[in-house]
């Protein structure tokens, strides 16, 4: 199994102890996740950093937007096999009501 430095690494992104471990939040999440919850994992952390580390992961295709009808942008990592392209990766994401959780 690829470490988390290896990951970024293949995707030429430079590693930095905030993309590991934002990387790692979301690679322990079993839900889609929006900004506002990786914003409250990292209370310290810059907003600004938290975004564009999210931009940077989404660029590279190590995580994708997620539009599950709430008006809430969400975010999941990137499985292997995912191309992050609508067109040619169609997998769903299901928003339980129950729940509130995608």
């Amino acid at each position: 199994m690829e470490t988390i430095e290896q990951v970024l690494e293949s995707k030429n992104i430079r590693v930095t102890a905030m993309r590991m471990l934002i990387y790692k939040f979301l690679a322990e999440k079993e839900i889609a996740v929006t900004l506002s919850d990786i914003e409250n994992a990292f209370e310290k952390a810059d907003r600004t950093t938290l975004y564009r580390t999210i931009k940077t992961f989404e660029e590279k295709d190590i995580v994708h937007q997620i539009d599950d009808g709430t008006g809430i942008t969400k975010y999941a990592l990137c499985e292997e096999g995912c191309n992050c392209d609508i067109k040619n990766d169609l997998h769903l994401h299901f928003h339980c009501n129950n729940c509130n959780e995608t």
